[in-house]
């Protein structure tokens, strides 16, 4: 089990940039695949990003490839998403799962562990 908890999020207007921090607790951080999902009002959690705890593999939802940048640093026990030119429709609450020794899934189901969610809003 690991403890997570996300920083970054404000209000920016659209074309601008936001980086989110994940950090996590415990020294077993190398072990999980990290992942990014975003939940708006009265919308279901989505996948947005993630990175494999083996080889650093990324996965990004097409609706944020070539914007949004994950990356993770193992000795800060920290997952970062970097978020580039961010429209409306990137607003929504972002959390931060942790899937040990996870393959890779887009599935909000299988990340056992959780954040408390941080704030993105888009103005247009």
């Amino acid at each position: 089990q690991v403890q997570l908890v996300e920083s970054g999020g404000g209000l920016v207007q659209t074309g601008g940039s936001l980086r989110l921090s994940c950090v996590a607790s415990g020294r077993t951080f190398s072990l999980y695949t990290m992942g990014w999902f975003r939940q708006a009002p009265g919308k279901e959690r989505e996948f947005v990003a993630l990175i494999s705890w083996r080889g650093g593999i990324t996965y990004y939802a097409d609706s944020v490839k070539g914007r949004f940048t994950i990356s993770r640093d193992n000795a800060k026990n920290t997952v970062y998403l970097q978020m580039n030119s961010l429209k409306p429709e990137d607003t929504a609450v972002y959390y931060c799962g942790a899937d040990f020794q996870g393959r890779g899934s887009h599935r909000a189901d299988e990340y056992e562990n959780w954040g408390q969610g941080t704030q993105v809003t888009v103005s247009s």
